[in-house]
C-alpha cells in the first residue's frame, strides 16, 4: 500500500487488509510505504489512528518508511492510492515485471476507472470517508483473491 506520505492513506490501506486476511485466514504478508520520506519513522496521523480504532483495529505500531526499490522486487502486488503515486512507483520500476505489480487500488472496486483515494491530510472529515473506500478495495481483493484461487 502506498501513498504520499504513509502516514494517511496507505497506514488506513495496510490496516484494513491485514484485518481482513486474519479473519480469512490468509497467509499474506501487507505492508505500506510513502513516495516521499518526508514522514520517515513516524506514527501514522492521528485521526488515521482514531478511525481504525472505531472500526476496532489498531494501526499505532506501524511507522511511516519510504517505498524501496526492493518493495518492488519482493511484494506481489503494489497498491497506489492515488494517479501521483501511481506514477512515482512506475518510474521505480526496473521491468516490465516490476511494472505489472503496479496498480491503482480503487481500480478493485472499479476497474479500468483509475479513481483516486482523496488524501485527507487537509480535510478532518475526510478519514472516515477514504476508510470506506479502502475498506471496499480491500474487501474487493480479497474476494478477488479468494475467486482467482477456485
Amino acid at each position: 500500500m502506498v501513498c504520499l506520505g504513509n502516514i494517511c492513506r496507505s497506514p488506513l490501506a495496510q490496516g484494513i487488509l491485514e484485518n481482513k486476511v486474519s479473519k480469512h485466514g490468509l497467509n499474506w504478508t501487507v505492508d505500506s510505504a510513502g513516495t516521499s520520506g518526508w514522514h520517515s519513522g513516524e506514527k501514522p496521523d492521528s485521526r488515521s489512528i482514531e478511525v481504525a480504532h472505531k472500526h476496532n483495529f489498531d494501526i499505532s505500531h506501524q511507522r511511516s518508511r519510504k517505498v524501496s526499490g526492493y518493495d518492488l522486487e519482493i511484494f506481489d502486488l503494489i497498491y497506489a492510492m492515488d494517479a501521483s503515486n501511481y506514477r512515482d512507483l512506475l518510474s521505480m520500476s526496473q521491468s516490465v515485471e516490476e511494472r505489472e505489480k503496479i496498480r491503482m487500488i480503487l481500480n478493485e472496486s472499479y476497474p479500468g476507472e483509475n479513481r483516486n483515494v482523496p488524501d485527507p491530510y487537509h480535510d478532518d472529515n475526510g478519514f472516515e470517508e477514504v476508510f470506506a473506500m479502502l475498506d471496499k478495495a480491500c474487501e474487493d481483493i480479497i474476494q478477488h483473491a479468494l475467486i482467482a484461487k477456485h
